[in-house]
C-alpha cells in the first residue's frame, strides 16, 4: 500500500509560479511511475505530467509543455511539479498518482494508476 500526500497548492496571480509536492510512503516508491493529474471546475480529470522511476521518460500535456516541469527526489520519496507562467485555465484540483510498473511509453504514463492522493487546490486569479 502506498500513501500519497500532495502539498504546495494555493492562490496565485496570472503569470505566477507554484511548486507542488507529492510525498509518498514506502521505500519501493523510488521504483514507481508517478503522474500528476488535474480536474478543473466542470471538467474531466486530465493527465498533466508523469515521470518514470529513473526520470528517463517524462510526459507533459500539450497545454503545459514549456511551463510545467516534473521531477523526483527518490531519496526523499517525493515527486515535484514546478508550475510557471500560470494561467486561469490551470485552476484545478491537482492530484498525484503512482503505479508500480515501469513505464516507457506515453500511453503507460498517462493512465492506469493504482494509488492516488487527496489532491491540492490551485487557483490562478486574473
Amino acid at each position: 500500500q502506498v500513501q500519497l500526500v500532495e502539498s504546495g497548492g494555493g492562490l496565485v496571480q496570472v503569470g505566477g509560479s507554484l511548486r507542488l509536492s507529492c510525498a509518498a510512503s514506502g521505500r519501493t516508491f523510488r521504483t514507481y511511475t508517478v503522474g500528476w493529474f488535474r480536474q478543473g471546475p466542470g471538467k474531466e480529470r486530465e493527465s498533466v505530467a508523469a515521470i518514470n522511476w529513473g526520470g528517463v521518460t517524462t510526459y507533459y500535456a500539450d497545454s503545459v509543455k514549456g511551463r510545467f516541469t516534473i521531477s523526483r527526489d527518490n531519496g526523499n520519496y517525493t515527486v515535484y511539479l514546478q508550475m510557471n507562467s500560470l494561467k486561469p485555465e490551470d485552476t484545478a484540483v491537482y492530484s498525484c498518482a503512482a503505479r508500480s510498473d515501469y513505464c516507457s511509453s506515453i500511453y503507460c504514463l498517462k493512465d492506469g494508476y493504482t494509488w492516488w492522493g487527496q489532491g491540492t487546490q490551485v487557483t490562478v486569479s486574473s
